[in-house]
């Protein structure tokens, strides 16, 4: 049994054999349900936002709740800088960071980076970021404020299309143990 707990492995049946856990980063969630490697997956709104896969959405789980915020020095002004300079910012999500701009009509340049955001302003990188926030407390520890939310995000399943034609009472069995599952205990 302990090794179970150490193991490697990246497919793993269900104590049943009726199913099969597949292990990869949230980012790849989509890809995989989308391309039908897998029929459902777990991931968070950001990522299956920035990704804009075609998959269904069928069940929001009720955590990992946050918000994608547009942050910023206090010092630094938000939503446009001075003497016409275009904003750079720094972000894991280019794709949603460009749309959110252009729909504000504000140009800037987009800086993809994969981890830390919130360094990118204090080393010159960027003027603003664009990242995931929950409690605030890592932007205020590198001296950033939010300036405005871009998107609610939390846990989602998501289905590929084809495997919920065919599938439909097995998923939705899982989707309401799912459900029963996220929710037990809640008031």
């Amino acid at each position: 049994m302990a090794d179970d707990v150490t193991s490697r492995r990246l497919v793993v049946p269900s104590a049943d054999g009726t199913l099969a856990f597949l292990f990869v980063k949230p980012a790849d969630v989509p890809v995989y349900v989308e391309s039908g490697a897998a029929d459902l997956g777990i991931t968070g709104t950001d990522v299956l936002r920035e990704s804009q896969a075609d998959v269904l959405e069928p069940l929001a789980l009720g955590f990992g709740a946050c918000r994608m915020v547009v942050a910023s020095p206090r010092e630094v002004p938000f939503p446009s800088l001075p003497s016409g300079v275009t904003p750079r910012v720094a972000t894991k999500y280019p794709r949603l960071t460009r749309s959110f701009f252009a729909d504000a009509g504000l140009g800037v340049e987009v800086i993809t980076v994969a981890g830390s955001v919130e360094v990118a302003p204090l080393l010159g990188l960027a003027h603003w970021i664009v990242d995931l926030v929950d409690t605030g407390r890592t932007l205020r520890e590198n001296g950033l404020v939010e300036r405005v939310n871009i998107l609610d995000v939390a846990a989602v399943v998501v289905v590929n299309r084809a495997s919920q034609k065919l599938r439909l009472e097995e998923h939705q069995r899982l989707l309401q143990a799912l459900h029963d599952a996220t929710t037990a205990g809640s008031p």
